[in-house]
């Protein structure tokens, strides 16, 4: 006879009662024990380990003791899941279908000993499936009552739980004045009636050494006792708590609790918030002008626009686009360029300042190749190319022309007769030609052409978090956890779950990094969003399709 390995699962919705020597818990493992010893004769056989999952809904998957019975029956250990009722299982329609597919990988099945019937006919999946409706219908209705409650609570001013904001102690359904920590709230709205900036309260806020509260958590962490910083300072100075209200989503009602605010001074201080925020919103940004405007063209002999868009966060995006794809957008199989202008333009005054920077331009520049003449340019061209205004070297430009593969640009005699203060009739026309190969890296609609005389694409961000990376991954080796490093370093947990994998970057992913040529969608962002297989042969797959 096969031996049926059984496996009970229990759970409860709340805790009350969780402390009573015999719980809801036991009540309905005894059940399920009884019901096995009865299938004795059919092989059943009880394991001893205990999944129990004591205060917490069955409206979700992530429950300790079911993730525990799902890792367990993945690995072959469980034949059988056995439950007081199906509800104990799961409340949703759409995890139930999750966990039949887990048993059914692991040729595995469950059974319920209060509701007979068998999930192998049509009919016993049809009761199945109405009993676990009606189980999702009743947590639904329970979770819109409990909804409904909260709301009305706090239409009467009663505070409904939640962490408690510094400046108060919980007082059953209301709130009492911490005055300790009530003093802080005070200092930090006067700082900012008198200098009217969140940046300047901080600024004020350190040297005072006002500090947030300190948390002692159930597990003995201590959180808090630190510097406020400017997001904290906001959140306090715009909570209509301490005006002695309760907030509920966009409604706020007058709370049971004794303000720390006057009410007539919270709304004064939101009234000058708002109007900061205001200025701050239609404040100008200074318009950028494309320097390479009526200079730029391309094969055809189209000129190259500028144009630009714009994106949600309302961040404007330069380009120059072969005026074809403006003037007849819309057509089909229509080519063009279309090139990001801040990159454009930073690689191409790069390529000009690494041409005047030549010491054989000097002397082109001279009529007469006087030492002491050629040394005059010499110094001019110096100066030039130090400076950090890529406005003064593409103004130095006359034309560009970009064909597949090449960029050829002409520099402007007048005005570079000008800069070094020389006569442009006796200037040799052909030093003034740069001739260049690029590369193309395509990311969407969008061209990036990238020269080799520059430093080529280097994700200055993208090697930094490579570093990072590896730093991290010394420290995890000498004992840290992420949740360590996370605290030591004040960033999240989860950026460092996110970007420890770029410590396992094949070696020649990484050489590309560093020498530019990775491509274009192969960013910080990108990997945030993704898990990087830890096979070199896989990683090296993945980004090929970028």
């Amino acid at each position: 006879m096969k031996k049926i390995r059984c496996a009970i699962y229990t759970r409860k919705s709340s805790e009350d009662g969780l402390e009573q020597e015999f719980n809801s818990l036991h009540a309905q493992r005894e059940a399920c024990a009884a019901y096995i010893s009865s299938q004795k004769h059919e092989g059943w056989v009880l394991l001893p380990g205990q999944y129990d999952d004591g205060g917490l809904s069955g409206g979700s998957l992530e429950r300790p003791a079911l993730q525990q019975l799902l890792a367990d029956i993945g690995n072959g250990k469980i034949d059988q899941i056995v439950v007081y009722k199906i509800d104990r299982l799961t409340r949703s329609l759409a995890d139930f279908a999750k966990i039949v597919d887990i048993l059914d990988a692991a040729g595995a099945s469950f059974v319920s000993v209060t509701q007979s019937f068998n999930t192998a006919t049509s009919m016993g999946r049809l009761t199945l499936n109405m009993l676990l409706s009606f189980a999702q219908f009743e947590r639904e209705v329970t979770a819109e009552r409990i909804r409904d409650k909260i709301a009305a609570s706090k239409r009467r001013g009663l505070w409904m739980g939640g962490q408690v904001p510094m400046g108060y102690d919980p007082d059953g359904r209301t709130l009492k004045i911490n005055e300790p920590e009530a003093g802080t709230i005070r200092t930090l709205y006067a700082l900012y009636e008198q200098h009217a900036t969140i940046r300047q309260v901080k600024e004020k806020a350190d040297v005072l050494l006002l500090r947030t509260r300190r948390r002692t958590l159930s597990s003995g962490e201590t959180r808090g006792g630190g510097a406020f910083d400017r997001g904290h300072i906001h959140h306090i100075l715009t909570n209509p708590v301490y005006a002695g209200r309760i907030r509920h989503k966009d409604q706020v009602h007058d709370g049971q609790h004794d303000a720390i605010i006057a009410p007539d001074q919270w709304d004064d201080i939101q009234l000058r918030l708002q109007g900061t925020a205001s200025r701050l919103r239609h404040r100008t940004t200074p318009r950028r002008v494309s320097l390479l405007c009526g200079k730029f063209f391309d094969e055809t002999g189209d000129r190259l626009t500028p144009s630009h868009s714009k994106t949600k966060k309302g961040t404007r995006l330069r380009y120059y686009v072969s005026h074809r794809l403006i003037a007849r957008s819309g057509e089909e199989n229509l080519n063009g360029w279309r090139l990001p202008a801040d990159q454009l333009e930073t690689q191409i005054s790069h390529l000009v300042r690494s041409h005047l920077a030549n010491p054989a331009f000097a002397g082109c520049l001279c009529p007469q190749p006087d030492a002491i003449e050629v040394a005059r340019v010499r110094g001019k061209l110096t100066d030039l190319t130090s400076g950090p205004n890529v406005k003064d070297i593409l103004s130095l430009v006359e034309r560009i022309e970009i064909a597949p593969g090449k960029l050829m640009l002409r520099l402007d005699i007048k005005v570079v007769a000008a800069m070094v203060d020389t006569n442009a009739d006796a200037l040799d026309t052909k030093a003034l030609q740069i001739e260049a190969p690029f590369q193309v890296r395509k990311r969407g609609v969008e061209t990036k052409i990238i020269l080799a005389e520059t430093d080529g694409n280097k994700d200055e961000t993208l090697i930094r978090n490579i570093a990072l990376a590896h730093h991290w991954l010394e420290r995890i080796k000498a004992g840290e956890t992420f949740g360590d490093i996370a605290r030591t370093d004040d960033i999240s947990k989860r950026r460092v779950q996110h970007m420890i994998d770029l410590a396992f970057l094949a070696p020649d992913l990484v050489r590309d990094v560093l020498e530019g040529k990775q491509p274009l969608s192969f960013t910080s962002d990108w990997c945030k969003l993704r898990t990087l297989p830890s096979d070199w042969q896989d990683q090296r797959a993945l980004i090929a399709t970028l």
